[in-house]
């Protein structure tokens, strides 16, 4: 768990390694192949089967923290150079080895839209494979930020493309600024204090709370003082099914809180599992709380996911991005 909060504070290393790399050619590129959540590596067998390949799985296929059912970070598709024809270079993530005692400057490069739009392509470029191994030891939080990067950056970019329109309005008026929901997300409740929007179908359910609260505690940003508001809130406007039974903040695995910046935001974000009292369901949430701009109070971005019949990665992927997309009113202007 610690080494994921460390990956994720390499975010901005990923946002500047992104926008580095930004391509000035105006050439129209094909669209990305491959599923959300999917990393092509090319490499050859050898090492693949070796210890390189195993620094690698190390990396970007070692369990999602914070599911209750094992999946790994990314799916990993391996590919021999020889093969790394045309119909894998429009893939959306590339790890590409270049493995070479002739290799001019050793070293990790970041790309964007190399082949294809929008598009992740890291090189590794080493003499041999244990010096391919460092690299990866040395560079591997920047490596895992840059790819989540991109995979967050695609699911804004289609949040925005296939805006609820109708949405970003209702949350500005009570928080002054909004997240940008996709179409299928509906209001399901709204107070002058809460909000509660969510995509649900038969099987899956992505919700976002959004709620604030006066900022009058010492310390408002601790982990203690956002659980005990998050539970409040969830208790008096989250019900389940049954009589007594209300969304809270499961206990079994204790949450966690780390602090990021993002985009010139800074917020706590908080990571843990969520419950329903007196009943049995339950699954992955993370919020990310903050100032409001005049600083009187805290505003908390909640993503939630329930999906008791499938895989919750790439669910839990799609509406925390959705957190990620949050704007000021004035930002807008």
């Amino acid at each position: 768990m610690k080494r994921f909060i460390k990956l994720i504070l390499a975010s901005i290393a990923a946002l500047t390694a992104l926008t580095g790399c930004k391509t000035s050619s105006k050439t129209l590129l094909p669209n990305i192949s491959g599923k959300a959540g999917e990393v092509i590596v090319v490499i050859d067998r050898e090492n693949w089967e070796g210890e390189l390949g195993n620094e690698v799985r190390l990396l970007l296929a070692d369990d999602c923290p914070w599911l209750a059912q094992k999946e790994p970070l990314y799916t990993l598709v391996n590919v021999n150079p020889n093969a790394f024809v045309d119909m894998f270079k429009v893939h959306r993530n590339i790890v590409y080895f270049d493995i070479n005692p002739q290799v001019a400057t050793e070293g990790v490069t970041y790309r964007a839209d190399m082949w294809a739009a929008p598009q992740c392509v890291i090189q590794i470029s080493a003499a041999t494979s244990e010096n391919a191994v460092e690299l990866m030891k040395n560079e591997g939080e920047t490596i895992v930020a840059v790819i989540e990067q991109a995979e967050r950056d695609r699911v804004i970019a289609n949040s925005r493309r296939y805006e609820e329109r109708s949405l970003a309005p209702q949350v500005m008026e009570i928080m002054g600024g909004a997240p940008h929901f996709p179409s299928g997300y509906k209001l399901k409740k709204k107070t002058d204090n809460f909000i509660w929007i969510a995509d649900e179908k038969q099987y899956t359910n992505q919700g976002v709370f959004i709620y604030k609260y006066p900022a009058t505690e010492a310390e408002p940003f601790s982990l203690d003082n956002i659980i005990r508001h998050r539970n409040q809130f969830l208790k008096e406007n989250v019900p389940g099914m049954f009589d007594g039974t209300y969304m809270i903040t499961a206990d079994y695995i204790p949450p966690t809180v780390s602090y990021l910046q993002y985009k010139g935001r800074s917020f706590a974000q908080c990571r843990g599992f969520w419950e329903v009292y007196n009943d049995f369901m339950g699954g992955p949430f993370v919020s990310h709380s903050f100032y409001s701009q005049d600083g009187k109070d805290v505003i908390v971005l909640e993503a939630f996911v329930y999906a008791p019949k499938y895989d919750k990665r790439q669910y839990l992927r799609q509406v925390e991005s959705i957190l990620y997309s949050f704007e000021w009113e004035s930002a807008k202007e």
